[in-house]
């Protein structure tokens, strides 16, 4: 079956979603032991959650690159997610989908999340011609993101350093195997009509 250009790939339940981040070992550390993150991390800023373990790999470096040395699964409610994607505009202008540039700049500023769909990346971080969903949030967004949706924060640091050595010894079926079993994440029209262009 082939992909579709644009769609949510994620580990999810039936009511969990797991999305990803990486931080320096002063924010991750403490959320994995806590389950929350600490008073370093800051609401106020615009953060990116990732559903795609595989782009989380590209972004961080596998883990490797100053200040993403820590990788988190982070569980959250499906509620929360859709939300956030509810309240979503694009993080960039396209022309049919939002009336003018104009309305598009004013949405984007009024809107608590944001949706980039950026190239899904292999094993050896080359971009597919498909891509996943990454989703910003701020202001309110971010607030109900670290106080309200979070279920649970897990450490797959060590997940990332294995199957990068894998990935680096040749090994990239045994890598494969080990990656999250992500499936499409059922996200029906009314939450991704104005986010898909």
């Amino acid at each position: 079956m082939e992909e579709p250009h644009r769609r949510i790939r994620a580990l999810h339940t039936a009511s969990t979603i797991t999305v990803y981040q990486a931080y320096s070992p002063e924010i991750g550390l403490p959320a994995i032991r806590d389950g929350r993150f600490p008073a370093a991390w800051k609401p106020g800023r615009m953060t990116w959650i990732k559903p795609s373990f595989m782009w989380m790999m590209y972004r961080s470096g596998w883990g490797t690159k100053e200040g993403q040395e820590t990788v988190l699964a982070v569980e959250i409610t499906r509620d929360g997610f859709e939300w956030a994607l509810r309240h979503a505009c694009l993080a960039s202008y396209v022309r049919g989908l939002h009336s003018d540039r104009g309305a598009w700049q004013r949405d984007l500023k009024r809107a608590p999340a944001r949706v980039q769909w950026d190239p899904e990346r292999d094993l050896d971080l080359r971009p597919l011609p498909y891509r996943s969903l990454q989703l910003g949030l701020s202001g309110e967004a971010s607030s109900r993101y670290a106080d309200e949706w979070i279920v649970s924060i897990s450490d797959v640091t060590p997940l990332a350093n294995e199957m990068h050595a894998l990935v680096k010894g040749g090994e990239l079926d045994s890598a494969a195997r080990l990656l999250p079993r992500e499936q499409e994440y059922p996200a029906g029209a009314e939450l991704l009509t104005h986010l898909c262009p």
